[in-house]
C-alpha cells in the first residue's frame, strides 16, 4: 500500500486536491478525510484536554484504520488538519513505515482570500489560523516533510504532484 498524507491549515489547498483526486481519477485511491469524524465543538474538545489532545486521539485511530487496508488498497489519500508529531506517532504505532508525509500550506493572504471568498468561511481567516499555519510550517521543516506550497499552483498541477508521490515507490 502507498500512503500520502496531506496534512495542513484551513485554506491550504488539501481538500481540493484530494477531492480533485476521488472525483477525477476514480479508483487511482482510496481517499480518507480526517473530518469525515466530525469535528466537535471546542468546547467539547476542551473536555479532552489541552495540546490538541483529541487531535492526538483521533490521528491515532485514524491510522490504526488506515493500516487495516493494507492488501485492500493500492494506494490511499489521507488529507486532513494535524500536528505532523501526532502523524509521526501515530504511523510508529500502526506499525506503518513506508507513508509520503506532505504539508500543503499557501501564503497567508492566498489564504484569507480563500477562506473569505472561496469557501465563505470568514471566521477562519483569524490570527489563530495563521499562527496554526505557522506552526505547521516550522513543524514540517524541523521533520524535514515535503512542503506543497499552493500559493501559485494550478489545482491540477498540485494534483499531478500528489498523483507522483501515490505512485512513487
Amino acid at each position: 500500500m502507498r500512503l500520502v498524507i496531506l496534512s495542513g491549515a484551513s485554506g491550504s489547498g488539501k481538500t481540493a486536491i484530494a477531492e480533485s483526486i476521488r472525483i477525477g481519477r476514480l479508483d487511482f485511491a482510496e481517499v480518507l478525510h480526517f473530518d469525515s469524524i466530525g469535528v466537535p465543538s471546542p468546547e467539547v474538545r476542551q473536555t479532552w484536554g489541552p495540546d490538541g489532545a483529541w487531535q492526538r486521539a483521533m490521528t491515532l485511530a485514524w491510522m490504526e484504520r488506515v493500516a487495516a487496508l493494507r492488501g485492500k488498497r493500492h494506494r490511499v489519500l489521507f488529507e486532513g488538519q494535524m500536528r505532523l508529531a501526532f502523524v509521526r506517532e501515530a504511523l510508529l504505532a500502526a506499525g506503518i513505515a513506508d507513508a509520503c508525509v506532505i504539508l500543503v500550506d499557501c501564503d497567508d493572504a492566498i489564504r484569507a482570500r480563500r477562506l473569505i471568498t472561496e469557501r465563505r468561511q470568514p471566521e477562519l481567516a483569524n490570527p489563530e489560523m495563521l499562527m496554526w499555519a505557522k506552526y505547521l510550517r516550522w513543524e514540517a521543516n524541523e521533520a524535514g516533510h515535503e512542503v506543497l506550497d499552493t500559493s501559485e499552483l494550478p489545482l491540477e498541477r498540485c494534483v499531478e504532484l500528489v498523483c507522483a508521490r501515490l505512485t512513487s515507490a
